[in-house]
């Protein structure tokens, strides 16, 4: 079937309508993605890094280890007199203040003895006074000649009996108001309270039965132990004066606590070759639990005029440690180095880096030594 010649001419006029229009959009496109493809590559030169400051100056080198506090002094409070338990004043956990009631003995019992003792000195005060009556009686009769001397020595004798009589019942008198007052059970220093060890209605034993363990806290100490190795620095900082020991609990996010060495064990424990040292720390805001571990860093060594820069800045390859140093035309040069010691979050630099160069701290794993570099604010 033959198509008609206005048929015809419309077909060739679409055609030529969406040939120029894939034509436009053709040279739309394509003129953009030429831009773009031009434009990757200035974008994607530069590697996008951070940056720090090799620095010079003395660093003090210091041990990291694991430690353990343990109260300052520790007391398990005791009945001093036999008798049954009468009431406990304590919260247990809580703070408690030197002299603070912890527990309370039935005194009844011993403010028997304490009233036997008064009538004791009464009974002998009043016989005092009829010895020395008698004493001056017969002291004038002698002198007269109406008793012989020794009567009047057996008066004298009997009066010295009565003065040691009241004496002594004075000093059991005293000894029972003692063992009265030790019904009152009183804490001996500020410090925190256990669980209870015994209960209302017990029946202590004089200097047998706990009834709390009293921990002093405030000032704690933290114990741990260092290399044997170590010890010939630690002694070599003391004599400069006191060292300063830090302690850092996990979890807490506060600042470290800041303390000072006190104690040095007298032996080196022969199985793990470490010693024992103790820091004392002040404690008011009981940060610090006995019992608890904390991670201690003790100052061991200082380095004078030493190089340092951030620990992250290392690298490591099969050859050694390197950095990429930061050149003047922000360009970056893979160094190797010779690493020293670390302290803290910097370590130093033996050999390789010079005070006041410039080493990459972030986006290393981007870089090839001569890589164009931009730097970003940290």
């Amino acid at each position: 079937m033959q198509r008609s010649p206005r048929k015809k001419l419309l077909l060739l006029t679409g055609l030529l309508v969406v040939a120029v229009i894939a034509f436009a959009i053709w040279r739309h496109v394509g003129g953009k993605g030429g831009d773009a493809g031009t434009a990757k590559p200035a974008a994607s030169a530069a590697v996008p890094v951070t940056v720090a400051t090799a620095t010079r100056g003395d660093i003090d080198l210091s041990l990291k280890v694991i430690g353990r506090a343990e109260a300052y002094s520790t007391v398990n409070i005791r009945s001093r007199v036999n008798g049954q338990l009468e009431s406990l004043a304590f919260t247990p956990g809580a703070h408690v203040r030197k002299g603070d009631v912890l527990a309370r003995i039935d005194p009844r019992p011993l403010k028997a003895a304490l009233d036997q003792a008064k009538g004791n000195i009464a009974r002998d005060q009043a016989q005092l006074v009829k010895a020395e009556a008698d004493l001056s009686r017969y002291q004038n009769m002698l002198g007269k000649g109406f008793v012989s001397r020794a009567d009047f020595d057996l008066y004298k004798a009997n009066l010295g009996v009565a003065r040691a009589a009241l004496e002594s019942d004075r000093a059991a008198a005293q000894a029972a108001q003692v063992q009265l007052d030790f019904t009152t059970v009183s804490a001996p220093f500020d410090g925190v309270t256990g669980a209870p060890l015994a209960y209302p209605g017990a029946t202590l034993s004089a200097d047998t039965t706990d009834i709390v363990v009293l921990n002093e806290i405030d000032p704690i100490r933290v114990a741990f132990s260092i290399p044997e190795d170590s010890l010939p620095s630690v002694r070599t900082t003391l004599r400069r004066g006191a060292m300063p020991v830090t302690a850092r609990v996990t979890g807490d996010k506060g600042a470290p606590l800041t303390g000072e060495l006190e104690f040095i064990d007298n032996a080196v424990d022969i199985t793990t070759g470490t010693i024992v040292l103790k820091g004392r720390f002040d404690n008011a805001d009981g940060r610090l639990t006995s019992g608890q571990f904390a991670e201690v860093t003790l100052p061991t060594t200082r380095l004078s005029d030493a190089v340092s820069i951030p620990v992250v800045a290392l690298q490591s390859s099969t050859e050694g440690s390197f950095v990429f140093i930061v050149k003047a035309d922000n360009t970056v040069e893979q160094r190797s180095i010779v690493v020293g010691p670390t302290s803290n979050d910097h370590v130093v630099i033996d050999k390789g880096v010079a005070a006041g160069e410039r080493v990459v701290t972030e986006g290393q794993m981007l870089l090839v030594d001569g890589a164009h570099i931009r730097v970003e604010k940290n």
